[in-house]
Formats: C-alpha cells, structure tokens, sequence
C-alpha cells in the first residue's frame, strides 16, 4: 500500500469513532485535527470534504460490526445454531469495534432528515445485515435444518429490528437488560419458531 493510501485509511480509523459518537452535524473539524494529528490541509489532501470523510468513516465502521457479528459463525455446521450465534455476538462481542455503539443506529439516527447521503449509507447496510441474515435462513431451509413455512425476510427484519431497537433502549437506560432479553427472546423463537424438528420416522432410522 503506497503511503498515501496508507494515511488516508489511519485518518478514516482515527475519524470514525468521532463521528460515531458525536455524529456528522456535531464533529467539528478541530476535533478531526486532533484526532488525526494533521491540519485542515493535510486532511482534505485525502478527502475533498468533511462529507466524502463521514462516509468512508462510516464504511470502516461497519465493516467492523459486520465481520464481528458473524465472527465464527461459518464454522457452525447447524444454521439455526449459525443465527443463534449471530444474536450472541451482537450482545457479547464488543470489543475491537468503533466506541460509540452501533454505526447503523448512530448514522440513521444522525442523518434522518439532514443528510441525505449518509442516510443513503445507512440504509445499504441495513439492506447487507438483512440479505446476509436472510441468506442464512435461505440456505438452512434447503438444507432441512430451517422449516420452510418461515419467512427468511420477515424473520431477518425480527432480528435486526430486535437487536437495534434493544440496544438503543438499553443504551438510553444504561443498562445491559433490554439486549440481554432481546437475543433471550430471539433464542427462544429460533428454537422454537424456526428450527426444522426431525419427524418421528427419521428420529426412528438413527
């Protein structure tokens, strides 16, 4: 990687936790020089505006909060235990992502009705963390292991819905208990609601 390359992408990771804390109107660029070390001049050397920033920022963001929610989940031969394990990451595996919590919520929360392009970014990852959740539903209900009369996209709009809507409550209470009951409820209903049970034939051919 050229070393040009190689600042722009250490300003994108020094600028993404400000602008998922404080969002896009509330980062001022002083607290991107300090961030970054650099002036006005070396950073828009990189970027040609504030704007182009916030959504690379946001890109290196939720790549993080990708790649971590599905950390280890290939390795799980079962889907539904593959989904479960999706619902377990959001809650536990914290740590190595962009302090401030969730980009998708902060970025669709922040961009609502003042900037249109970040809202646009919102909204293509949404769309990514629901296809890849849905893929999943898809492919286990091929296999046997997802019952067929589940919805794959009904169900990933439950998770990802339950999931943020959880965390944004347990954020504005300081607290753990809402994402705690949230992926307890979704357990439940993945178990109980979409795992395919073997019938009484096959359980009699093991």
């Amino acid at each position: 990687m050229r070393k040009g390359d190689q600042t722009r992408q250490e300003i994108i990771r020094k600028a993404a936790p400000i602008f998922n804390q404080k969002g896009y109107s509330g980062t001022a660029l002083s607290d991107l020089m300090r961030a970054t070390g650099l002036e006005k001049g070396g950073i828009y050397r990189h970027f040609e505006s504030k704007q182009e920033l916030a959504r690379d920022a946001f890109d290196h963001a939720w790549k993080l909060a990708m790649d971590t929610r599905f950390d280890g989940t290939q390795e799980i031969p079962n889907t539904v235990d593959r989904v479960i394990q999706v619902v377990r990451n959001f809650r536990d595996r914290r740590v190595g992502l962009v302090p401030g919590g969730c980009p998708l919520l902060n970025t669709a929360i922040d961009s609502d009705h003042s900037n249109p392009q970040l809202r646009t970014k919102a909204r293509q990852a949404l769309s990514s963390w629901l296809d890849r959740l849905r893929s999943i539903v898809e492919e286990g209900q091929g296999r046997g292991e997802v019952r067929p009369d589940v919805d794959s996209a009904k169900l990933a709009t439950l998770i990802a819905s339950t999931l943020e809507g959880s965390s944004m409550v347990g954020r504005l209470q300081r607290s753990d208990e809402p994402l705690d009951l949230a992926c307890r409820h979704l357990e439940e209903h993945l178990e109980t609601k979409v795992r395919a049970r073997k019938s009484k034939a096959d359980e009699e051919k093991l």
